[in-house]
């Protein structure tokens, strides 16, 4: 059975951009109230301020914060803050889709050039392990309760290779093992836990990776579909996933992808 959206709550962790604003649109147009956390620099903020702006023309609620996500303190704050605007009601819908990590070699040419334990460190606590940080404390809080739903969202990259990939990859296999287990652990409360696998997406964290251009290019030809993933297509998943009302749904890794992944 499915169930309506609209009046629910939705935390998405990184939803200025990618994968984060297109779930923060398209929850919103379903009626869904958008809590917000992003980290954004001065030259970015325009663009956050017309998200925002496009959630509340849908006649939705939106509360953003821009702060460091992987900050305990921070993260203690928004919590704080969160329950004056959730009036009681539990949140929904939890998406984690923070993309800040190291891109280097393990072994460079030289030291400088190679990735040290500190961004090795930094990129898995952000990109996986707050996962599970988050998680915590919105249990404890009791933001979630039966039928809350929680994605994170990984990649093909988490089982493959890529130069300069290694760190983001450790994350992703890693962020992955987190939601088994939180899926394990959640599953009498009735929340489930899963994590999404995109296709390779033009986003702004794509662009960052070196050689992202001969990957498009790559994956051009080797998707079944003929075409790249779109962040639309992880935001209409995630508004169809919202909707249902059982939660035996949960710890799975479910490719969206247009076949990409099992393409040899």
């Amino acid at each position: 059975m499915a169930t309506t959206l609209k009046g629910k709550w939705a935390l998405i962790l990184g939803a200025s951009s990618g994968f984060g604003e297109s779930c923060a649109l398209a929850l919103a147009q379903a009626g869904v109230n958008i809590c917000g956390v992003h980290l954004d620099r001065k030259g970015t903020l325009d663009h956050v301020e017309e998200v925002i702006q496009k959630i509340k023309k849908t006649g939705s609620k939106a509360c953003f914060f821009n702060v460091n996500a992987a900050d305990p303190e921070v993260r203690k704050e928004v919590l704080d803050k969160m329950k004056e605007h959730l009036e009681g009601k539990s949140i929904h819908v939890v998406m984690h889709s923070l993309a800040f990590g190291t891109l280097k070699d393990f072994v460079g040419e030289d030291e400088k050039l190679s990735l040290s334990q500190k961004q090795m460190d930094m990129t898995l606590d952000v990109m996986a392990h707050s996962l599970v940080y988050w998680v915590q404390d919105l249990v404890w809080r009791k933001y979630l309760s039966t039928g809350s739903k929680v994605f994170a969202m990984t990649s093909a990259g988490g089982h493959s290779v890529w130069s300069t990939y290694g760190a983001v990859s450790a994350a992703k296999a890693a962020l992955e093992s987190h939601v088994r287990q939180l899926s394990f652990e959640l599953a009498k409360k009735g929340i489930a836990v899963n994590a999404l696998q995109a296709g390779v997406t033009d986003t702004p964290a794509l662009r960052k990776i070196p050689g992202h251009e001969q990957m498009i290019e790559f994956t051009l030809q080797r998707n079944p579909g003929g075409r790249l993933t779109l962040p639309d297509d992880i935001a209409q998943t995630i508004v169809a996933l919202s909707t249902l009302e059982n939660h035996w749904l949960t710890g799975n890794v479910i490719r969206v992808d247009g076949a990409e992944d099992i393409v040899g």
